[in-house]
Parts: structure tokens; C-alpha cells; sequence
């Protein structure tokens, strides 16, 4: 019994002291929702989708105490989808999957990690980059996600922050080809958030490049959130027959309907200025709703058409209504 006891303590002292040294978590968003997609040169389909609002997912997080005011930090994110159960992307942690050192300095990170212009777009998006008004549907966001990427985030000092990312291309011989370079910064006060990102990525063979800048923003009336966005885009190949150039802007609303409820809007439109690489001209509008059951759980309805330039080119309008669990 005395040898019982004392294992019994020995166990309880180290799960005590692993304890305090990592700090891991298992969370997770499921997401799933009934559709209708329409193509104005075809017939409309229904159907179920996974990730509508939020990207259906799992994830690992932790931390370490390293002494001195640095820590180590790590994420492993898998996404999935609920109407099948399959994998999203053929990735095991296609989401994320990075580690980090923390301290005075700031955060560097290594792994697969979101483009800093994907994450201001996030931010100041209505829709938060999901449901049918998804700014991302007309904004470039450069494949979302960057393998092989140092980042750097630098810390908060009076509402200033800012991002700087290199994604390695990898190449054999050619340190320039398909290496992508992302930065942002950004300045939260109050009701205000602007923040400002570029991103430049080259092509796999190092004959040219594509960019962008984008400037965006957000102010909190409390009555209404008006949320704004404006981008240049250039392609640079080397050999095509005319450089591409064009722009992009967005103008959104959100506002609270009672203290369960919320109204989403907005209104994308890209200017396709020279070139033919980005596509035609198109315009996107949207709204939605969202309603909360609880702190963690949500229902979300939204419709949205995106309506492209010249006429006779194919017209899509989508409508969506599910449900959302944090854990």
C-alpha cells in the first residue's frame, strides 16, 4: 500500500511539473452548411459544404517556458470536411504547421504559415473571408498559405504591429524562382484598424513576378462597422505580349441586430486596367446574417452573385445556410 501511495505521488509530481513547462491545446471549428450555386449558362445545384463561414478544422498549440522572457511556441492545424469526412487539400496539416521562437524582440516562425495579405484581408473583411461574400473570391490572397516561409511578427508597440514573410521557392540552382516574399503592418487604436500589406511572388522558372499592394481598413461606429479595401495588382512576366495590370475594391457594412444577431454586406468590384492575365472585369455583392446560440455556437445564412465583364461571360450567384461549432 506504502509503495502504491508513493508511485502515486512520484506520478502526481511529474505530470505537475510537465505541466508547467508545456502548455498544450486541442481545439477545433466545425462547419457545415446546405448550398445552392447557380451558373447563369447552366443549371443550379444544391448540396451540402464543409468550412462555409470558417474552414472546418482540428488543431494543436502549445507552448514553453524557455526562462528569460522567451518561449517556444508550435501549431499543427488539419482541415477536414464534414459532409465527407475527408481530408481538405490531401494535407495532414495543410492549415497550418510551424514552429516559433518568442521573446522582447518579437516571434520568428518557420513552417507552412498564412500570407500576411491573406490575414489583413481576414480582418477587414465582413465576411471574414468566408460565406458568399468572401473578399477572396476577387482579391488576391496568393494561394492563402506560404510553404517553406520564415515570418517574423514584430511586437505591439502603441497600436503598431507589423508581419514580414519569406517563403523559400526551393529551386535547384535558382534562389529567385518560385520565392515569395510578404510583409504587413498595421495600427489598431480604439474603433480604428488600418493596416496596409504587399506581397511579390516569382514564377517557377524566374521570368517574371507578380505583386500586390493592398491598403485597408475598418472603423467601429457601434451602431455599424464600415469596412473598406483597395488593391493594385501587376504582373511582370518577362515575354508577355502586354504587362497586367489591375485593381480591386471592396465596401462593406456589419452591424449588430440586437445582441444575438448580426448584418453583413458588401460590395467587391476588380478593374481589370491592361493585360490579359487576372481575368475580365467582375463585380460581387453579398449579404448575410449571422446569429449566435451561444458563445461558441452560431447559424449563418448568406447570398451573393459575382457577375463578370464582358456580356455572355458566366454569371454565379450563391446561397448558403448552416451551422458553426467552435471547441
Amino acid at each position: 500500500m506504502k509503495k502504491s501511495l508513493i508511485a502515486l505521488a512520484v506520478l502526481s509530481a511529474l505530470a505537475g511539473t510537465s505541466a508547467a513547462q508545456t502548455n498544450v491545446a486541442i481545439y477545433g471549428v466545425v462547419d457545415v452548411g446546405i448550398s445552392r450555386t447557380d451558373v447563369s449558362n447552366g443549371a443550379a445545384t444544391w448540396g451540402m459544404d464543409s468550412g462555409v463561414q470558417s474552414g472546418s478544422r482540428l488543431g494543436f498549440k502549445g507552448t514553453e517556458d524557455l526562462g528569460g522572457g522567451m518561449s517556444a511556441s508550435f501549431n499543427l492545424e488539419n482541415g477536414y470536411a464534414v459532409d465527407t469526412g475527408a481530408m481538405s487539400g490531401g494535407l495532414l496539416f495543410g492549415r497550418q504547421a510551424w514552429v516559433a521562437l518568442n521573446g522582447g524582440y518579437g516571434t520568428v516562425r518557420l513552417g507552412r504559415q498564412f500570407t500576411p495579405i491573406f490575414q489583413v484581408l481576414d480582418d477587414i473583411d465582413p465576411f471574414g473571408t468566408g460565406l458568399s461574400g468572401a473578399i477572396n473570391n476577387v482579391f488576391s490572397t496568393y494561394g492563402v498559405r506560404m510553404n517553406n516561409t520564415v515570418k517574423y511578427l514584430t511586437p505591439q508597440l502603441n497600436g503598431f504591429s507589423g508581419q514580414l514573410a519569406y517563403g523559400f521557392g526551393e529551386v535547384a540552382g535558382n534562389t529567385s524562382a518560385s520565392r515569395h516574399l510578404g510583409a504587413s503592418v498595421g495600427y489598431v487604436n480604439g474603433p480604428l484598424n488600418v493596416q496596409f500589406a504587399y506581397h511579390d511572388a516569382n514564377n517557377a522558372t524566374d521570368t517574371g513576378s507578380t505583386n500586390t499592394a493592398l491598403l485597408a481598413g475598418m472603423y467601429d461606429f457601434r451602431v455599424v462597422k464600415l469596412h473598406a479595401a483597395f488593391a493594385t495588382n501587376g504582373d511582370d512576366t518577362t515575354g508577355a505580349a502586354s504587362k497586367s495590370r489591375s485593381r480591386d475594391v471592396m465596401l462593406g457594412v456589419s452591424a449588430p441586430v440586437g445582441s444575438v444577431g448580426t448584418v453583413l454586406a458588401s460590395w467587391i468590384r476588380h478593374d481589370q486596367r491592361s493585360g490579359a492575365v487576372g481575368g475580365v472585369d467582375r463585380d460581387q455583392w453579398a449579404i448575410g446574417y449571422l446569429h449566435s446560440l451561444s458563445k461558441r455556437t452560431n447559424l449563418y445564412t448568406s447570398y451573393g452573385r459575382l457577375n463578370l465583364k464582358p456580356a455572355g461571360s458566366a454569371d454565379v450567384s450563391a446561397f448558403y445556410a448552416g451551422i458553426r461549432h467552435k471547441f
